[in-house]
């Protein structure tokens, strides 16, 4: 059995290798400092032990920040070293002037060597330890110390020819469990070659054998193909890397990086760097807080005026799928009248279902304010895909193969295709739409972008364009 990579994960030797760097570093500077202050203050061990140890966490929370515990081969060296000295830079300022504000009049005499001297030290000390580190996990990956457990998928010929290519380069530590074949399946091995089973059986392979990485390799453009087994993959756990002759057919479906230049090209989990998801969370948190808070006598009304106005709860409970399949309650308020007989079904435009209340809130997105209480629990997002009824998922699946790719985020109470369309009919040409412009914005998400809809969503409920 293959090793993993366990306590030789580059997460964990990049980790590692800050954390000697950053207390390597303050103590160097520490040494330095008599050469630009004339008076230094003096610090006992303990006390400099105490700080190092402070610098060292706010420097891994930076670091954090920045996505830079990542796979040492999704990231060239220069990306990562450049990366490397904007945050360092941008760090030691914030973390410089807020020293230099509280600090006495020694370290006013030379600020900017201050500030260059330790800065520079820092990101010496940093890119060192990233090499060292990098030269450790490729050295490990040679020796075969870590295996990353794989599957190729693909054609017979080029199946064979990848684990051929795969072999002369041990460096990238795949271990080449075997083939799931597109096409005929060979009786016999072929070049060491494996054979698992056909593409049919893809879904039980993947349990059976829990690779970590799918290589994927084929010489025709089935895209619905292609898509459909990276959603298998997805839902497996399990990283995909393609062939570059492929890269335009995941053009607009999944983000891609190049390992090492050639000859792969992964399709990335990550959709956000670490500070957009903390960014967007905390924004998730406060907004949903307030407007709860805030609002709550305003709320109070809506739902009395639901209640006193027609028979039934004044808040509309019903499952919808969420992050990774999970199923959840989403809440409304109630702006239909019951039908309990009424199968799963879009709402219709004037749809004699909805209350005279229902009118007005459905019109002006009130309706969706208890969907906060989701986004609270972390059930929902401000802003992402609209999470859809298990019935309709199921359905939208067998019709789209990479519909599940939607639940990788979580669904949002707001999101493109509210702020972008022009009209809300529940049809079949409106969901082909929806989920275009669902995908448009998974794999263009950022912090920037939600500010974007959160904004255009206001003027959307401003000018009642919710569907009555």
């Amino acid at each position: 059995m293959s090793a993993r990579p366990g306590i030789f994960r580059p997460k964990v030797l990049q980790t590692a290798s800050d954390i000697v760097a950053v207390m390597l570093s303050f103590f160097a500077y520490q040494a330095m400092r008599p050469l630009l202050l004339d008076n230094p203050t003096d610090f006992g061990i303990e006390e400099q032990l105490f700080v190092a140890s402070i610098f060292t966490m706010i420097w891994l929370v930076i670091f954090w920040l920045g996505g830079l515990y990542r796979d040492f081969y999704v990231r060239s060296p220069f990306d990562e070293y450049f990366t490397v000295l904007k945050q360092s830079f941008f760090g030691s300022v914030a973390l410089y002037l807020l020293i230099y504000i509280d600090s006495n009049h020694a370290y006013r005499q030379n600020p900017r060597f201050v500030f260059l001297l330790y800065w520079l030290v820092l990101f010496l000390f940093v890119c060192v330890g990233r090499v060292i580190a990098r030269k450790l996990q490729r050295t490990l990956r040679e020796k075969g110390a870590i295996r990353i457990p794989t599957i190729i998928l693909g054609t017979l010929d080029r199946s064979a020819n990848l684990l051929h290519e795969l072999q002369g380069e041990p460096a990238w530590g795949y271990d080449v469990l075997g083939a799931i074949l597109v096409g005929p399946l060979s009786p016999l091995p072929t070049h060491n070659l494996k054979v698992l089973g056909g593409v049919d059986e893809m879904s039980d392979i993947l349990e059976r054998h829990k690779p970590k990485e799918l290589l994927v390799t084929v010489d025709h453009s089935d895209h619905e193909a292609l898509l459909r087994w990276t959603s298998i993959a997805a839902d497996a756990d399990v990283h995909v890397k393609i062939v570059p002759d492929l890269y335009e057919i995941f053009s607009g479906q999944a983000r891609t990086q190049q390992i090492y230049g050639a000859p792969l090209i992964e399709v990335s989990p990550q959709l956000m760097q670490p500070w957009e998801e903390f960014a967007k969370r905390a924004l998730d948190i406060v907004v949903s807080l307030v407007v709860l808070v805030v609002g709550l006598p305003v709320w109070l009304i809506i739902g009395l005026a639901v209640k006193l106005t027609s028979r039934g709860p004044m808040l509309y409970m019903q499952d919808r799928v969420g992050r990774n399949g999970h199923v959840f309650k989403i809440y409304k308020f109630r702006s239909m009248y019951i039908d309990d007989k009424r199968q799963p079904s879009w709402t219709d435009k004037n749809d004699p279902r909805v209350t005279t209340v229902g009118k007005f809130i459905r019109k002006t997105h009130l309706d969706e304010i208890p969907q906060l209480w989701n986004v609270l629990m972390g059930e929902m997002s401000l802003v992402g895909p609209r999470p859809e009824q298990p019935f309709f998922v199921d359905k939208f699946t067998a019709m789209v193969p990479y519909y599940r790719r939607r639940h990788k985020v979580r669904p949002g109470v707001t999101g493109w295709w509210q702020v972008k369309a022009k009209s809300n009919p529940e049809s079949l040409e409106e969901i082909e739409k929806r989920i275009r412009y669902d995908f448009f914005y998974i794999e263009n998400m950022s912090f920037k972008l939600d500010m974007e809809i959160l904004v255009r969503t206001v003027f959307v409920m401003l000018r009642g364009h919710g569907r009555a």
